[in-house]
């Protein structure tokens, strides 16, 4: 597309300038592949900065199980005869700056025309085959380490109603989803830690609730060191809670209690749908503080916010989440 400057790149043996329908790209020895995919709703009014947030995310799930994104595809949706060619131009530029950042390959990718704008990333990573990180991968004793602070669904539900001063909650937003988990990924290589995930759609709770059943674990969370990003405790109780997070509280009802004199809108805040959340770290008592020392040295939150109580009754498929006060 003009106006889009590709990077060449040894790996990548075709041209994005050639017009291929696939991209032959070489593929390092003796790694494994992880792969995934995800694309979205803009939840920012800025085109360029859609694109980095939507490419960030995407790239969210290599980190999450300790590998390196190593090539990106664009998926994009787009109403062209509503919207500008410029504003397309600007996603794409903006998920490109975020793939360069992670040092993957731009591939190529797919486009369709749309009534609503999407984007994303269909992602390829490689990792060592005997060092990843999984949800099943949680041990008893295990701290649970955040990496970002909660509340970007909050903050994009108040961007779209008009509350509070949009464009000030829009730089938060973008400052927190736009950043890349890296330093997560790096510490689940470096470190050996089998657990971790990222945290986005269906929340801290839900997401750590995938982790507890896959590990057959039960799991504490302590909602009183949950961090939220901003103004979003305030939003909450001013009610700008998500639909989506009042589903994921109703949907994860029956495996996550809740004591009885929990904050609320700390509830709504475990709940609340993350978009390029950050990721949560199991951590070995041993190697919490070089797993917080890792992080902290790259910029990223290192907020112990829950631990690993002990196995599940049911094992593997079975597990509970418990949020205190």
């Amino acid at each position: 597309m003009s106006g889009l400057d590709w990077p060449q790149d040894e790996r990548l043996l075709t041209g994005l300038r050639d017009s291929e329908d696939a991209a032959v790209v070489r593929f390092p020895a003796g790694k494994a592949l992880v792969q995934t995919l995800d694309f979205f709703t803009p939840i920012v009014n800025d085109p360029y900065r859609f694109g980095q947030i939507a490419a960030a995310n995407s790239l969210s799930d290599v980190y999450a199980m300790g590998g390196e994104p190593y090539t990106a595809m664009n998926i994009i949706c787009f109403p062209a005869r509503k919207l500008p060619k410029t504003a397309l131009t600007e996603i794409l530029r903006g998920g490109l700056s975020k793939v360069v950042e992670a040092g993957a390959v731009m591939a190529g990718g797919h486009s369709v025309e749309d009534n609503e704008v999407k984007y994303g990333l269909s992602v390829t990573g490689v990792v060592d085959p005997g060092r990843f990180a999984s949800n099943r991968g949680l041990a008893p004793g295990d701290a649970l380490i955040l990496t970002k602070a909660l509340g970007t669904g909050v903050l994009a539900t108040a961007i779209k109603t008009g509350a509070g001063d949009p464009a000030a909650l829009e730089e938060l937003l973008w400052a927190s989803a736009s950043r890349l988990s890296r330093a997560g990924g790096r510490a689940i290589a470096d470190l050996s830690l089998r657990g971790a995930t990222d945290v986005t759609g269906f929340g801290l709770a839900g997401h750590v609730l995938e982790m507890a059943r896959a590990s057959g674990m039960a799991v504490d969370l302590d909602l009183a060191g949950l961090p939220a990003l901003g103004p979003a405790l305030d939003l909450i109780r001013s009610g700008k809670v998500p639909v989506v997070g009042k589903n994921n509280r109703n949907f994860c009802s029956n495996a996550v209690a809740i004591a009885r004199d929990a904050d609320p809108a700390r509830v709504d805040l475990a709940f609340d749908p993350q978009t390029s959340g950050g990721l949560v770290l199991a951590a070995p008592q041993d190697k919490i503080e070089a797993v917080r020392a890792m992080l902290t040295q790259a910029g990223d939150l290192a907020a112990i916010v829950g631990r690993v109580t002990g196995p599940h009754e049911g094992g593997r498929g079975h597990g509970t989440v418990r949020l205190l006060a």
